[in-house]
């Protein structure tokens, strides 16, 4: 049985989230073997903390992890820091340099940012993978090393692969288990307690009175997009402390600092308008369709199953959507649920708007869901709201399970 709660707090992750709770599974679950690990996600979503993880709950974690940034190293010295160097090997190399891999021996190294290995280090780096051994720089000798590899990068690999940039070899053996880390926009229900935890730490460490946020200044939180994660969203929670200090924050506070000009409050739009509005209204409406549509066949199975049905039976994800006959005028106290049930009530109809189909609406949706979620068909019916059977019977039908393989 796989302790949850102890692979949480061995790396201080937060969050209750059930994509969470599949990532800290996941991480039990590979974190006692040997076996190479790819944590991939974008910048500021926490593959370190996952890294972490995976050596606080290995056989090693009494063993030290060194995590090295590979975005950081220069390309020319790269080598050198990962292998060591003899003395004399280049000009200022005055003595012999013990590298990561050798300080590493027994316990984990953490190669964070891989895709930006160059090609040549790249070769040296499999060959550490496949047979445990490499050289110094300048040395002819063999060093043998004992270590676990934790590799971590925030680009799509099989697409630099395709761009000559990254080594298919090196890529196969990368990807025998792949965490993936969401990021903060697709787990917002963990926000508040990301907020609350950087805010009780924060004030504490410098002597700030905390007296929360609102539930106001958190719904607007929740509507941003976070582009950079919870890296983003912790620098944006001490700004608001250290600027309004002592206060409770407020929505007002949180838009004002977030240089936002206008948020929806409709829970049904969760979105901040800081991005084209086209491209904003267009997402919207993609997904708003996608209910409907569920919604019109629910209610169509229902009515023709022979049997009376009750307002309380049909409970369409947004009735707002549900439209009478062109033309039409509603009466104030007209009782709209027996129009479902007498079969004159009208939705969208599934022709054209536009330019575009309903159909062609529905299949871009879910060609977009599946890019998002690199074609995990799991995540992605989570995130359309179908049932993973449904998604299956979409994709078959639209033509498209070659472009998205299951994943």
């Amino acid at each position: 049985m796989i302790d949850l709660d102890k692979i949480r707090r061995s790396a201080d992750i937060i969050g209750e989230s059930l994509e969470i709770q599949e990532m800290l599974a996941l991480i039990g679950q590979v974190a006692n073997t040997d076996i190479l690990v790819l944590i991939t996600g974008e910048s500021g979503a926490g593959k370190d903390l996952v890294a972490k993880a995976i050596h606080k709950n290995s056989r090693r974690k009494f063993e030290k992890m060194i995590t090295v940034n590979c975005a950081a190293i220069p390309a020319g010295i790269i080598e050198s820091e990962l292998f060591g160097h003899k003395k004399g090997s280049f000009t200022g190399a005055i003595e012999s340099r013990t590298g990561y891999f050798e300080a590493a021996h027994k316990g984990s190294i953490f190669l964070d940012e891989i895709g930006e290995l160059p090609l040549e280090t790249q070769a040296k780096l499999l060959r550490v993978i496949e047979q445990g051994e490499f050289m110094r720089v300048g040395d002819t000798k063999i060093q043998k090393t004992d270590v676990r590899i934790i590799a971590a990068t925030n680009k799509n690999l099989s697409e630099e692969v395709k761009n000559n940039k990254f080594r298919q070899d090196l890529y196969f053996r990368l990807k025998t288990i792949n965490i993936d880390v969401l990021p903060l926009r697709d787990h917002l229900s963990d926000l508040h307690l990301f907020i609350e935890r950087f805010g009780l730490q924060f004030t504490a460490k410098n002597d700030i009175p905390f007296k929360g946020f609102s539930s106001e200044a958190l719904a607007v939180l929740k509507r941003y997009s976070w582009p950079g994660n919870v890296r983003e969203l912790k620098n944006a929670a001490e700004s608001l402390l250290v600027m309004n200090r002592g206060e409770r924050i407020t929505d007002e506070m949180v838009v004002k600092h977030l240089k936002l000009d206008t948020y929806h409050t409709n829970p049904n739009l969760p979105v901040f308008v800081d991005a084209d509005t086209d491209k904003v209204e267009r997402e919207l409406i993609l997904k708003q369709l996608l209910f409907l549509r569920q919604d019109v066949n629910e209610i169509k199975q229902l009515m023709m199953g022979g049997r009376g049905v009750s307002v309380e039976e049909v409970q369409p994800s947004n009735p707002a959507l549900f439209l009478p006959p062109a033309g039409s005028h509603i009466p104030a106290d007209s009782d709209i649920h027996s129009q479902v049930e007498d079969g004159t009530l009208h939705a969208i109809q599934d022709d054209v708007i536009g330019e575009i189909t309903m159909s062609e609406l529905e299949q871009e949706m879910i060609e977009r869901a599946l890019e998002k979620f690199r074609g995990n068909r799991r995540k992605t019916a989570r995130a359309l709201d179908i049932s993973e059977r449904t998604l299956y019977r979409k994709i078959n039908d639209f033509g498209i399970q070659k472009k998205f393989k299951d994943s």
